[in-house]
């Protein structure tokens, strides 16, 4: 333990002593990786992205849904989805929901408004007990 800690002492006392004198390496601009940058670049990426349902298929989607809400209850409003917060960072998840949301949208595109009127139609029909 004392040779530790004389091995220390000698190294602080070396480098205290004056006449020595360190070379900093002061970073050049291009050598420093600013993260923050990357982030908001990418928030503003996101936030520019175009929708992942078209609305089209938003709106057939959503009168389906309201005919579904009239048979249930006549008054009922239906409330708003919230948005989950944005993470902190770019994740591996987020490049790859980047690079599946298009195909992802061509197939909502295609196959939501279908989907979904008959998943009222058949709830309907299960609510009021006749073909819908």
């Amino acid at each position: 333990m004392e040779d530790i800690l004389s091995s220390i002492r000698r190294v602080i006392a070396r480098d205290e002593t004056p006449g020595t004198v360190r070379e900093a390496r002061v970073p050049e601009a291009d050598d420093i990786l600013d993260l923050q940058e990357q982030e908001d670049r990418a928030a503003e990426e996101a936030s520019e992205a175009e929708e992942l349902v078209s609305e089209a298929s938003a709106d057939a989607a959503r009168q389906s849904l309201e005919a579904l809400t009239a048979a249930v209850a006549p008054a009922a409003a239906a409330a708003p989805v919230a948005a989950p917060p944005a993470a902190a960072g770019r994740t591996m998840e987020d490049v790859v929901l980047d690079a599946l949301r298009p195909m992802l949208k061509d197939w909502l595109d295609a196959n939501l408004p279908p989907l979904v009127e008959a998943m009222v139609a058949k709830e309907i029909s299960r609510i009021t007990g006749r073909k819908f």
